[in-house]
């Protein structure tokens, strides 16, 4: 039973890069396949159940390590609580397209994390 208290675990995470040809052909390499998603803004790849994305320049967010996101299935309940039990939001919620939200927040070491919900 899926609820607003479990997860469906890690199943994207996302890496901010500097060179975003370089960088894609490095990730193709490693995980065997092209690019699913293939812009200039952003590249995406299915792999082993997983999506990798690279993000150029870590994106507007300004990411500057990978960011794991946890897949769930109501993002709003499960950012009210992780910030309830001692987290704090860096980014609300906002929907990318397509029907998915995303959000991030700091675990109280300053760990990034992400939810991510599909509608």
């Amino acid at each position: 039973m899926t609820d607003s208290s479990t997860t469906q675990g890690i199943k994207t995470v996302l890496h901010p890069v500097s060179d975003l040809a370089t960088a894609k052909a490095v990730y193709t390499a490693l995980l065997g396949v092209a690019p699913q998603v293939d812009g200039p803004y952003y590249v995406g790849f299915e792999a082993a159940g997983q999506h990798i994305g690279l993000v150029p320049g870590g994106g507007p967010q300004g990411m500057t390590s990978p960011v794991a996101h946890w897949h769930v299935s109501d993002i709003e309940a499960k950012l009210a609580e992780v910030t309830a039990a001692g987290a704090t939001v860096k980014e609300p919620v906002r929907d990318v397209g397509g029907g998915r939200l995303v959000a991030t927040f700091t675990d109280p070491d300053g760990n990034v994390l992400g939810l991510l919900q599909d509608r």
